[in-house]
C-alpha cells in the first residue's frame, strides 16, 4: 500500500533518549527544557528576530490575527488548505479571496486591489507548497493601504527567496509541524515575528495571558507546545538535511518522468528560490479524468489527496460571493503524488505508469 505521504520517523534511540531525560525531569509541558532548546535551535536556523513555538499550525494562524488586532475583513487565498479560511472565521472577522496566479498557485497581486474597503484590515496569503508568494507586491499594496500582513508559511520549512527563509517576511509568518510536514514535531507549529512589541504580545496569547503564575494582561488560550513534541522536534531537526535530499531526488524523478502531453505540472522559476520540494502537483485535463485515475490507483492500493480541494472560496460557510475562476478550476483538477523519506523509486514509478495509462 502506498499512501499520499507518511511521517519521517526518527531512529527509535534517539527519541528515547529525550523522553528519558523528560521522565527524568517530570516536565512534560509550560516551556520545558525540550520546548525551549527547540524554539532556540529554530530561531537560528531561520534567522528569525523573533520565534515562538506553539501546539500546532491552526492555533498559530489565530494566534497572529489576535496579536495584530486584525476586525473586519481579511484578503486571503482560496487555494490553500482549510485552515487559513477557518482561523479568519473563527477570529470573527470575513474573509474576502482574490484569485490566484495559474502559474505560482499563489494569490494574486492584481487581484487584491478591487477588494479593498474601509473594513479591510490585513491580507492573509499562502506560500503554496512551499513557493514563495510575490512578496513586494503584495507588501507595496499592504502599505499604500495601511493594511497587515500574515504569511500562512505551512508548507515552506526551508524555502527562501533572494537567500531569506520566507518566515521573515510580513509582519508575521507562521508554519505548522505537523507530522506529514517535512520537518514534524507531530503536533506543532510556529509564529515568526519583526518586532519585540508583537513578541511580547505572542508570548501571553499562547498561555492564557499570564505574566504571573497569578496575574493576566488580556485573554490568552493554551497554545503552548509539549515536551515530547519538542523531542521529537529536536531528533527531526537533526535528520534534516538528509530529509530535504532525500525530498528533491523524489520530486525531480517525478518532474523528469512524468509524459507533460498528458498533465499538467509546475514548473517553478527557481531563479531566486531556494525551495524544498516538499510538495508535488499534478493538474489533469478535466476532473473526470482525475476521478477516474484515483479510482484505478485506489484498485491498486494506492492512496493519494486532492490538495487542494475545494476552492476556499466554495466552503458552505462562506457568505461573501467571491468569484475565483482560476482557483475553482485548478482544485477541481490536482492531486499530489506521494513524497516521502521512505519512497521508492519504483514505487514511484508504478504511481505514474498507473497515472499515464489513463
Amino acid at each position: 500500500m502506498i499512501l499520499a505521504t507518511k511521517p519521517f520517523s526518527p531512529p527509535i534511540d534517539e527519541f528515547n533518549e529525550k523522553v528519558k531525560i523528560i521522565f527524568e525531569n517530570n516536565w512534560f509541558t509550560n516551556h520545558g527544557p525540550m520546548v525551549t532548546e527547540l524554539e532556540n535551535k529554530l530561531k537560528s536556523y531561520f534567522d528569525a528576530p523573533y520565534l515562538v513555538l506553539v501546539s500546532n499550525g491552526t492555533i498559530a494562524l489565530q494566534i497572529a490575527i489576535k496579536a495584530l488586532g486584525l476586525k473586519g475583513e481579511i484578503i486571503t487565498t482560496p487555494y490553500s488548505y482549510v485552515a487559513t479560511t477557518s482561523t479568519i472565521v473563527w477570529e470573527n472577522c470575513t474573509p474576502r479571496f482574490a484569485d490566484i496566479n495559474d502559474r505560482t498557485l499563489n494569490i494574486e497581486p492584481s487581484k487584491i486591489p478591487s477588494l479593498i474597503n474601509e473594513k479591510t484590515s490585513a491580507i492573509l496569503a499562502t506560500n503554496v507548497y512551499g513557493f514563495p508568494c510575490d512578496f513586494e507586491e503584495i507588501e507595496k499594496i499592504a502599505r499604500k493601504n495601511n493594511l497587515a500582513v500574515i504569511y500562512d508559511n505551512a508548507h515552506g520549512f526551508n524555502s527562501k527567496y533572494n537567500g531569506k527563509s520566507l518566515l521573515n517576511y510580513g509582519d508575521i509568518s507562521t508554519i505548522s509541524f505537523h507530522a506529514t510536514k517535512l520537518f514534524h514535531s507531530v503536533e506543532g507549529g510556529a509564529i515568526v515575528c519583526q518586532s519585540k512589541e508583537i513578541y511580547e504580545k505572542l508570548i501571553l496569547l499562547r498561555n492564557f495571558g499570564h505574566t504571573s503564575p497569578t496575574s493576566f494582561n488580556g485573554m490568552g488560550i493554551n497554545g503552548k507546545m509539549n515536551e515530547l513534541s519538542g523531542a521529537m522536534g529536536l531528533v527531526n531537526l537533526t535528520h534534516i538535511n538528509s530529509i530535504i535530499n532525500r525530498r528533491k531526488e523524489q520530486w525531480e524523478f517525478y518532474f523528469n518522468s512524468i509524459n507533460t502531453d498528458l498533465l499538467k505540472k509546475i514548473n517553478y522559476d527557481f531563479s531566486e528560490v531556494d525551495f524544498n520540494y516538499s510538495y508535488f502537483p499534478i493538474f489533469f485535463h478535466s476532473e473526470r479524468v482525475l476521478l477516474k485515475t484515483l479510482e484505478l490507483l485506489e484498485q491498486n492500493q494506492i492512496y493519494l489527496r486532492r490538495y487542494f480541494y475545494p476552492s476556499l472560496n466554495q466552503l458552505n460557510y462562506i457568505t461573501v460571493n467571491d468569484h475565483c475562476p482560476i482557483s475553482e478550476e485548478l482544485s477541481k483538477r490536482v492531486i499530489c503524488l506521494p513524497l516521502y523519506h521512505s519512497l521508492t523509486e519504483q514505487q514511484q514509478l508504478t504511481i505514474i505508469n498507473l497515472i499515464q495509462s489513463i
